[in-house]
């Protein structure tokens, strides 16, 4: 299955976020961690609650969040939309060349996760990319309820009152 959100620029806008969050169905989450306090975890926990359909890759577990674990995304036996990547920018490389493999739609590499040589590459094959993001959080932004999206306004609006009022090199 495709879906029609090709990225012009190199750098995703929010309608580029959008339209790859609201078509994507499938998400293979590489490197996810079987550890509940890792943002691996915490992201695939997120979209299997939003109706995402979820494929752990991590060769090292069996299974994760009650989903099957396969050792690289060559073993997924259907199509994935998104390749949500949780590694370390210098197996991105290698990550990507199998996203553009398996006919992947995007790649996304997580917050703090960047390596644009793989970038060019999969662009060049067609793919989206999406670098140093987080895909819970622009998910949530995107397509959160009204009242959650509400309440982390206040809360954003209250730690920056907070910071401020401790002074302007106090950080949280």
């Amino acid at each position: 299955m495709s879906f029609a959100c090709k990225m012009p620029n190199s750098a995703a806008t929010d309608g580029d976020l959008k339209c790859i969050l609201g078509n994507a169905k499938t998400v293979a989450i590489v490197g996810i961690s079987p550890k509940e306090d890792r943002p691996s975890y915490e992201v695939a926990k997120y979209l299997l609650e939003q109706g995402f359909t979820i494929f752990a890759v991590n060769p090292k577990c069996d299974e994760i969040l009650g989903q099957k674990c396969y050792p690289d995304l060559k073993s997924i036996p259907v199509h994935v939309d998104v390749v949500d990547i949780f590694r370390k920018p210098d197996d991105i490389p290698a990550v990507a060349e199998q996203a553009v493999e398996i006919g992947a739609e995007t790649i996304w590499m997580q917050l703090g996760i960047e390596n644009e040589e793989a970038a060019q590459k999969a662009r060049r094959a067609g793919l989206n990319v999406v670098m140093n993001r987080c895909m819970k959080m622009d998910h949530s932004r995107h397509f959160g309820k009204e009242e959650n999206s509400a309440a982390s306004m206040k809360d954003k609006d209250k730690s920056a009152e907070d910071r401020e009022s401790r002074g302007a090199d106090s950080q949280d």
